[in-house]
């Protein structure tokens, strides 16, 4: 698949359909029993969402996607209905520019309010809790660490999933309890 020549796409604009949800990155349509979500080329650092965005990212970023979640359907199944656009109603045929590779239609679901990070090096709101607790989500890290240290073992640092402004970090017990769920393994 080649990339697109269109022009960077910061937020879609569909005549016709009604307003996205807009997250940081992507621009969610509820199309009644299903979604259409849009990737955008908008770019996120930190909960900050940038001035200019990357030609192509929310192409790159989506077609990377559904690779993962097709080599993954046989164990674990998925919110993938389709990347056609063919299928979806008018407004959004028209706008195939701004379609075109970097959307999919997917089932509703209730989304887990909890976002999963995997650190192996101390920054960002990490290295933040660490220089006032000693602590990353509950996990007590060795004395004496600086910006960009290298943990020894990577770990496991869950954070709540703000609709706006900055997710919060939260131990993996807090993350247990806020969805309420007794499937959790760690390990």
């Amino acid at each position: 698949m080649a990339l697109t020549s269109s022009p960077v796409v910061l937020e879609t604009q569909i005549p016709g359909a009604p307003a996205p949800k807009r997250g940081k990155v992507r621009d969610i349509y509820d199309l009644g029993d299903k979604l259409l979500i849009v990737v955008t080329d908008r770019l996120s650092a930190f909960d900050v969402i940038m001035p200019n965005g990357i030609p192509d990212k929310g192409v790159v970023l989506n077609q990377i996607s559904l690779y993962w979640f097709k080599q993954v359907e046989g164990v674990l199944p998925n919110h993938i209905i389709s990347t056609d656009i063919a299928t979806l109603p008018e407004p959004f045929r028209k706008a195939q520019d701004q379609l075109l590779h970097r959307s999919m239609i997917v089932k509703k679901a209730q989304p887990l309010a909890a976002e999963c990070i995997v650190r192996g090096y101390l920054t960002g709101s990490g290295l933040k809790e660490y220089q006032k607790t000693g602590k990353v989500c509950g996990i007590e890290l060795p004395k004496g660490l600086v910006e960009s240290s290298r943990i020894a073992e990577p770990i496991f640092t869950p954070s709540t999933k703000a609709e706006q402004g900055h997710d919060l970090n939260i131990s993996f017990e807090e993350m247990k309890k806020s969805l309420r769920t007794t499937t959790w393994r760690k390990g």
